[in-house]
C-alpha cells in the first residue's frame, strides 16, 4: 500500500483532497484505456501467429516472423508497455489518502 499523506493549512483541506483523487482518478482510467489498446494489439499478433506473447517472447526471434525485425520489435515493444502500464495502474490503485 502507498499512503499518500496531504498536509495544507488551507481550509479547503477536503476540496484539495478531491482535486488530487480525482487527478489519480482520470489517470487510472488513462491508464486502463492504454491498457486496453495494447492488450488488443497483442491478440492480433497472437492470433496472427497462433501463439501467445509469453510464449513469443520465450522462444521466437525476428527471423520467426513475417514482418520480421519490424513486426519484432512492434510485438515486444508492446508487451513492455502492457508490463508498464500494468505496473503503474497497481501502484496507484493501491494509494491510500490521509489528511493532516
Amino acid at each position: 500500500m502507498l499512503e499518500l499523506q496531504i498536509k495544507s493549512n488551507s481550509p479547503d483541506i477536503f476540496l484539495e483532497q478531491t482535486l488530487i483523487k480525482s487527478a489519480i482518478d482520470s489517470e487510472v482510467k488513462n491508464l486502463q484505456r492504454a491498457l486496453t489498446k495494447t492488450d488488443y494489439l497483442l491478440k492480433q499478433f497472437e492470433e496472427k501467429y497462433h501463439i501467445s506473447s509469453d510464449f513469443f517472447l520465450d522462444n521466437y526471434t525476428a527471423e520467426d516472423l513475417q514482418g520480421a525485425d519490424d513486426e519484432y520489435i512492434t510485438w515486444l515493444g508492446e508487451i513492455k508497455t502492457k508490463e508498464r502500464l500494468i505496473y503503474s495502474l497497481e501502484k496507484l490503485q493501491k494509494i491510500s489518502y490521509v489528511i493532516k
